[in-house]
């Protein structure tokens, strides 16, 4: 047996270490200006301050530091697919990868959702059901009740939804905690702190209904009634809840530290 080995034990320094948001995408210009950036609203959502939060553009081109500066990861969503392959979002399947091996808690939204199931040997691509768009029903699981992120939120509850591609197959080892008519993997975890959802808790009623009007002719070649959607807009406090607690849950305010 070999002998252990005496590991000081590290020296908080510094601020408190921030919450990483992966920026991975934006709505278009018009939208931004309004509403804010994907990273933005995802960031308001979550209840964090600039001060709490470190947000990187790999979509720019912005690299990521080590998994250890950071106390939780949340990644937005994107206008880009993740069937494309683009080198930043292949290398950050990769850093995603590293992040689990380091045990760093992860949330990830729509395209960050297919991300993460990306990186853990899923398989991501178009909706068999087709585009979708507006406020939908989501159904927890039973398997979800004894989840503590969950256990607040009711069997069935509303979330804003836009998107193409999904999680056509969970990676393994992946628990569906939720679904809804048009994806039956709208929400899973993926390790006992990885998170991910295709519908949006980040996004607003107000937000939603802007998007829908600006893109009502591309919807309408899709089949779909964006009046009827924007009327059927709703407020979806259970969702919006759940980046918040998820962070209370599984990453707590800790210390960066540094070797002695």
């Amino acid at each position: 047996m070999s002998a252990s080995v005496s590991v000081p034990a590290p020296v908080p320094v510094g601020p408190a270490a921030p919450v990483l948001i992966i920026h991975t995408g934006d709505p278009i210009d018009e939208l931004r200006l309004s509403y804010g950036s994907y990273a933005v609203q995802l960031q308001k959502a979550a209840g964090l301050s600039d001060d709490e939060t470190e947000i990187v553009s790999v979509f720019q081109g912005q690299f990521l530091r080590e998994p250890d500066q950071y106390r939780a990861v949340l990644i937005t969503g994107s206008p880009t697919m993740v069937t494309d392959l683009v080198d930043w979002s292949e290398r950050t399947a990769a850093w995603l990868r590293r992040a689990a091996e380091h045990g760093l808690p992860m949330f990830g939204v729509c395209y960050g959702h297919q991300l993460l199931s990306h990186a853990f040997g899923g398989k991501v691509g178009y909706n068999p059901a087709g585009r979708v768009a507006g406020t939908m029903a989501v159904t927890r699981h039973a398997v979800a009740a004894g989840e503590h992120l969950l256990h607040e939120i009711p069997e069935s509850f509303e979330a804003h939804m836009l998107h193409s591609q999904v999680v056509l197959e969970p990676p393994p080892g992946a628990t569906v905690l939720a679904s809804s008519t048009m994806d039956p993997h709208h929400m899973l975890r993926l390790a006992p702190n990885i998170f991910s959802a295709q519908f949006h808790p980040e996004f607003t009623g107000e937000f939603v209904k802007a998007h829908l009007a600006y893109y009502t002719e591309i919807y309408g070649k899709c089949g779909i009634d964006t009046a009827a959607m924007r009327a059927r807009v709703c407020e979806t406090p259970q969702s919006a809840s759940l980046l918040r607690r998820f962070l209370d849950l599984h990453a707590p305010v800790r210390q960066i530290a540094k070797a002695i």
